[in-house]
Parts: C-alpha cells; sequence; structure tokens
C-alpha cells in the first residue's frame, strides 16, 4: 500500500511542478529573457524524462498530464513568437471574402476605408506581426488558413478567442498523434510508449501548443498517412499525405522516398501503376486545395514568398552559415542569393539518393528515409526556426534513432538571438546546438551499422 502510493505521489509532484513551470512560459516570460527561459526549459525536459520514466503502466496518467500542461497555456497570447498575429490576419481576411495571398497586411492597411472590407482590430494584428511579417504575401497553404478561417468564424472579434480557438485545434491533433502513433507502434511490435517523447516534450508543448504554430496538425495528418499506408490503404494514405502538405509544403520532400515502397511485395507494372495513381492522388488533391485561389497573381506573390525563405531570410542555420563565412572570406559579401538557389538542389540530390539507395519496404525503413531527408533539408536550409524539428522527431519514434530528441532540448538555445535591445545571433551557442545534435546523430549511424553487422555475421 506504502509503495503504490509513492508511486502516485511522484508522477504527481513532477506534474506539478511541470503546470507551475508551464505557467511561467504561458504568462510571465519573455524570449529576451534567455536565462529564466533556458533555466526552466531544461527544467521541463527533466521533469518529462522522469515522468516519461516513471510513468510506465500509467498510460492515462500521462495522457492526462500532456492535456494538463497544453491547457495551462490556453488563458495567455503566445509570447516568444508573433506569428499568430499573422494567422488572425489572414483567417479574418478569408472570413471577409478576400484571399490572403493577394494582400500584404501593409498594403492593405493603405487602402481606402470605401475599398477595404473591415477587419477586426486590425491595427492591433498589424502593430502585433511587425514590419517584416507585414510587408509579404501569405505563405500558408490552403488548409491552414482554413484553421485560420476557424478561428475567424468562431471567435472573429476577439484575439483572445481566436488564440483559444487554434490552440484547440491544435491540442486535438496532437491528441490524434498521441492514439495513431501509439497504435502504430504496437503494430510494429515497437515501445508503444515513445510516443510521449512526443506528447510530452517541453518543445512540442511550448512551441506548437504555446506558441501556436501548425506542425502539429501536419504531422497529425502525416503520421494518419503511415499508418493507412501500414493498413495497404494507400489510396486514402494518399489523400491523408494531400492534406498534409496543404497544412504544411514541408511533407512534398517525402514523396520520393515512396518509391520503392510501391515496388515490393507486387509485380513491377502493378507496382508502378500503384505509385503513379498514388502521386496523381496526392499532387491532384493538393492542387484542388490551391484551386479556390488559383490566379496568375497568387502564382507570383506564393512562390515569390516562398522563395524569401532561401534567398533572403537566415535564422539558426548550420552548414549555410559556413557557407556565408567562406562567402565574406572569399567575395567579401553575404552569398546568401547564390546559396539559396544550390541548396535546395543538393536537398533534392540528398532525397534521390535516399530513394535508391536505401530500403523502403517496412514502416520503420520508410521513416528512416523521410528522417534523413527531413534533416537534410533543414542542415542545408538557410532557416530553421525551432518548430520545424517537430517533423523529425515525431519520426525518429518509429526508428532507432533519437538524435532529434536531443534537437528539440538544444534548439532553445536559438532564442539567444533576442535581446532586450534587438536581434543578434549568437553564432556560438549555435554551433553547439548543430555539433552535440550532428555528433550525436553520427554516433548512432556508427553504432547502428554495428548492430547490423553483427547481425549479418550471427545469420
Amino acid at each position: 500500500m506504502l509503495n503504490a502510493l509513492k508511486s502516485r505521489r511522484i508522477p504527481l509532484l513532477f506534474a506539478g511542478l511541470s503546470v507551475i513551470f508551464y505557467s511561467v512560459f504561458a504568462y510571465d516570460l519573455e524570449r529576451w529573457d534567455f536565462a529564466r527561459l533556458g533555466l526552466l526549459y531544461a527544467a521541463l525536459f527533466f521533469l518529462a524524462y522522469k515522468l516519461i520514466q516513471v510513468g510506465r503502466g500509467n498510460y492515462w496518467w500521462l495522457v492526462g498530464f500532456g492535456v494538463a500542461f497544453r491547457l495551462v497555456f490556453m488563458g495567455g497570447l503566445p509570447n516568444l513568437s508573433q506569428d499568430f498575429y499573422r494567422f488572425l490576419w489572414d483567417g479574418r481576411l478569408l472570413a471577409q471574402g478576400l484571399s490572403p495571398y493577394l494582400f500584404t497586411p501593409e498594403s492593405y492597411m493603405q487602402l481606402p476605408s470605401s475599398f477595404a472590407a473591415e477587419i477586426p482590430q486590425a491595427t492591433e494584428l498589424y502593430k502585433g506581426m511587425g514590419s517584416l511579417n507585414a510587408s509579404h504575401y501569405s505563405n500558408y497553404p490552403p488548409m491552414n488558413q482554413l484553421f485560420f478561417a476557424i478561428a475567424a468564424a468562431i471567435s472573429g472579434s476577439s484575439i483572445i478567442g481566436s488564440v483559444i480557438t487554434l490552440r484547440l485545434l491544435l491540442i486535438v491533433a496532437d491528441l490524434g498523434i498521441l492514439f495513431i502513433g501509439q497504435r502504430l507502434l504496437k503494430r510494429l511490435a515497437l515501445d508503444s510508449y515513445v510516443i510521449f517523447w512526443y506528447f510530452l516534450n517541453p518543445f512540442v508543448i511550448i512551441e506548437l501548443t504555446g506558441n501556436l504554430h501548425f506542425e502539429g496538425a501536419m504531422l497529425f495528418f502525416l503520421i494518419l498517412f503511415l499508418y493507412l499506408l501500414y493498413r495497404g490503404l494507400w489510396q486514402w494514405a494518399a489523400a491523408a499525405m494531400a492534406v498534409s502538405i496543404s497544412v504544411k509544403l514541408i511533407p512534398l520532400l517525402f514523396l520520393p522516398i515512396l518509391f520503392k515502397w510501391f515496388q515490393t511485395g507486387t509485380s513491377r507494372t502493378k507496382g508502378v501503376m500503384q505509385l503513379l495513381l498514388f502521386y496523381g492522388i496526392v499532387l491532384g488533391a493538393v492542387l484542388l486545395s490551391f484551386l479556390p485561389f488559383l490566379s496568375s497573381e497568387f502564382i507570383s506573390n506564393f512562390s515569390a514568398t516562398i522563395g524569401l525563405w532561401f534567398q533572403n531570410f537566415e535564422f539558426n542555420a548550420s552548414v549555410y552559415y559556413i557557407i556565408r563565412w567562406i562567402g565574406f572570406e572569399t567575395v567579401g559579401w553575404n552569398i546568401i542569393g547564390t546559396a539559396g538557389k544550390i541548396l535546395p538542389i543538393i536537398v533534392f540530390i540528398v532525397i534521390i539518393l535516399l530513394t535508391f539507395l536505401r530500403k523502403h519496404s517496412l514502416i520503420p525503413q520508410l521513416c528512416a528515409g523521410m528522417l534523413w531527408a527531413v534533416s537534410a533539408y533543414l542542415l542545408l536550409a538557410t532557416t530553421v526556426h525551432p518548430w520545424y524539428i517537430a517533423t523529425p522527431l515525431l519520426l525518429c519514434l518509429f526508428t532507432p534513432y533519437r538524435f532529434p530528441i536531443v534537437w528539440s532540448v538544444l534548439v532553445v538555445v536559438s532564442y539567444t538571438a533576442y535581446g532586450a535591445e534587438g536581434f543578434q545571433e549568437k553564432l556560438g551557442w549555435v554551433a553547439i546546438e548543430y555539433v552535440v545534435v550532428i555528433g550525436y546523430a553520427a554516433w548512432e549511424v556508427i553504432l547502428q551499422n554495428k548492430k547490423r553487422k553483427r547481425l549479418q555475421l550471427s545469420h
């Protein structure tokens, strides 16, 4: 009886401390205060580790803790990211029957009142998103815009009401990831409790639920895609993949990786036909989601905005910063314009090599290929915001690799760039982040290669 009581008190203690620390994150923290932010973040990771460690056999307790931690953020506005102001702006513009892809907030605010539909709290949203965001066209795909429009429809006259709506949508998405992910792990005979490294991960709770980034919604449809593919329902899996792409474009990286999946266990001709039909469903459904917005002006604005992420913006990069340094040393200026055009080509080559040099006949193999594809993209990107790490984090749970968990711990150092006096990246912190993550990934690859060799010798 005493041991049973103790086994309950310890998780409750860890959960109680977590609620207190998450409350500080939600209501009493600025992103420039890195000393407090970093210490709280480290403490929350320690508590999450202990909860997962002692919580085995108490599945519903862990689920309840994860939901409770998310609900802590419900009454506050995101304080580590301004992006949510743009989400609400796009949603309210769409609710007025206007395309968010045809106006920048800056240009819209300059329209005469007789030509512009009234957007509730327009001035507050415009100021909140910042001048950089306000000067660009929207780059959020249609399904993501739908979520913003839902928030506008439910609570279009209240900023906090819209934020609560978006948070509820993301909590539902995370619950879907938890339940489908655990079910898939069980069917693959893998440890189903590793899914809590997503669901109880402070990085996920803070960056997705707290800061309202919609990687969570994208990943829900991605995990649904994997589950349906495992079940052999590849047509429905294609539809889920299409929705995932229409939330965030990042799953486009995974389409080539699926080539070998359809070449396994079936005739070559049948496999090719299934592959073509799969691609046809995915691309057709994605194009269909864009159809209501389609125009030459939309194509120009959307493609130009996407290009900015490769050729103009810089944040928390790794390989690119080395290339940038070489550029300064050799030609004397920032070569982002050139590097931003070449690096995506290198990523594409890496993905093609992954497609044809690796086996993808099983879900863990497929997830490993997808993991390396998105990791290559992030390591060669010019901009790596913290919430981008959510994709490799979820994928790694279905593989033997755990370096994205380490990355989710260390990515917090990117917030050292924000200071009370302005923005200035601390490249020493960025170097520590990537040296540790890449070093840990290399160690895991070497370890897995040794295991494979031992298995081959034993057979």
